[in-house]
């Protein structure tokens, strides 16, 4: 750890603020790769849609990884965006889902955005206190998000507005609700 930070912060809180959005960058890394299996792997007759839904989303958490690492650089601290870290990080299961149609893969992706938005939020709370730019930077991404989300649920969700795969916790449960 360098011994500076952004202007306004200690040391100490410029430290706190980078452990916590590490901890994003790698939920931003595990998800664009997610993202892209996915795309790699959706088969049936709603592929094509789903396919180029899906790039845009790639692109934009990418996007989210690099904004997150340049915070982390500018705070004195040095982001971590390896394979490696992402395990380190990882608090949740690796994807679990191959190749499978689009509703199996979007119920999946369900879940996962769920994981990703609870600990967005909760890392909005860590920092909120401490860095106002930071909490911003976080709840724009977190609001983008949930609309990627709301995309992925228009697909499973039937006309009396329940989800193919509501109340189901895993994403291999949730891919096997909606096939």
């Amino acid at each position: 750890m360098t011994s500076f930070t952004v202007p306004g912060l200690s040391a100490e809180q410029g430290l706190t603020v980078s452990n916590t959005l590490q901890q994003r960058l790698s939920t931003y890394n595990d998800l664009h790769l997610t993202l892209k299996h996915i795309h790699w792997n959706v088969v049936g007759p709603n592929f094509i849609g789903v396919h180029e839904m899906i790039d845009p989303q790639v692109e934009t958490v990418r996007g989210y990884a690099d904004a997150v690492a340049e915070r982390i650089a500018a705070l004195g601290s040095a982001p971590k965006g390896t394979v490696g870290a992402i395990e380190k990080d990882r608090a949740w299961d690796d994807y679990s889902v191959g190749r499978d149609t689009a509703q199996a893969h979007l119920a999946a992706l369900d879940v996962v955005y769920d994981g990703v938005i609870k600990s967005n939020r909760a890392a909005i709370d860590q920092v909120g206190e401490i860095d106002k730019i930071t909490e911003d930077l976080l709840i724009g991404q977190t609001a983008e998000l949930e609309k990627f989300q709301w995309f992925i649920r228009a697909h499973l969700e039937s006309a009396g507005g329940k989800l193919a795969n509501e109340g189901i916790p895993t994403e291999k449960g949730a891919a096997k609700a909606a096939r």
